[in-house]
C-alpha cells in the first residue's frame, strides 16, 4: 500500500489539480477547469492512506453512491490512471464520452465480450454477434459483472 506521502506526491504531479486542506489533516484536490459543477477529483486523502477519487459514470469503475472509488489499496499506476480518467471525465462533454466507449471484458475461461457505446445504446458483442443491448452504461456493466466478466487491463 502506498503511504499518504507517496499518494500525495503522485497526485501533485498533476499540475491541473489544486490542493485544499480540509478537516482532520485530510486533503482534497480540485480540478478548477471542470465543465461541471463538480470539481473535486481526490477527496479526503487522509494521513492513514485512505482517500477517494471521483469517477461517477466513468467506464470501468465501480463507484459508491457518491460516485467515489476508494484508493486505499491502489497501486501507483492505478492511482495515476484513476486521476487521469477523472480529469478527462470532468473536462469532456457527456455525448462525446458515450460515443467513444469500447471496452473488452474477459472471464476466467478467457472468453471475451466487447462493450460498445453506439448511438446512445450500450451493446455487448461476442465477436461480431450482438449478445445484449442496454439503454445505459451501468446496466451493461452490471450484466457483465453478474456474468463474471472483468474489464481487460490491456
Amino acid at each position: 500500500m502506498l503511504t499518504f506521502e507517496q499518494k500525495q506526491q503522485i497526485i501533485e504531479t498533476f499540475p491541473e489539480l489544486t490542493r485544499k486542506e480540509v478537516s482532520m489533516k485530510r486533503l482534497n484536490y480540485h480540478f478548477e477547469d471542470s465543465l461541471y459543477e463538480k470539481t473535486v477529483v481526490v477527496q479526503h486523502l487522509h494521513p492513514n492512506g485512505n482517500g477517494f477519487v471521483y469517477l461517477e459514470g466513468v467506464p470501468g469503475y465501480e463507484t459508491d453512491d457518491r460516485g467515489l472509488v476508494n484508493i486505499r489499496e491502489a497501486t501507483e499506476e492505478e492511482l495515476k490512471k484513476a486521476i487521469r480518467d477523472a480529469i478527462r471525465a470532468l473536462s469532456t462533454e457527456e455525448a462525446e464520452e458515450e460515443e467513444s466507449i469500447e471496452e473488452v471484458w474477459v472471464n476466467e475461461e478467457g472468453q471475451k465480450l466487447t462493450l460498445l457505446g453506439e448511438e446512445g445504446f450500450f451493446n455487448i458483442y461476442h465477436g461480431y454477434n450482438l449478445e445484449e443491448g442496454f439503454g445505459d452504461y451501468q446496466e451493461a456493466v452490471d450484466y457483465l459483472v453478474e456474468e463474471k466478466f472483468k474489464l481487460s487491463k490491456g
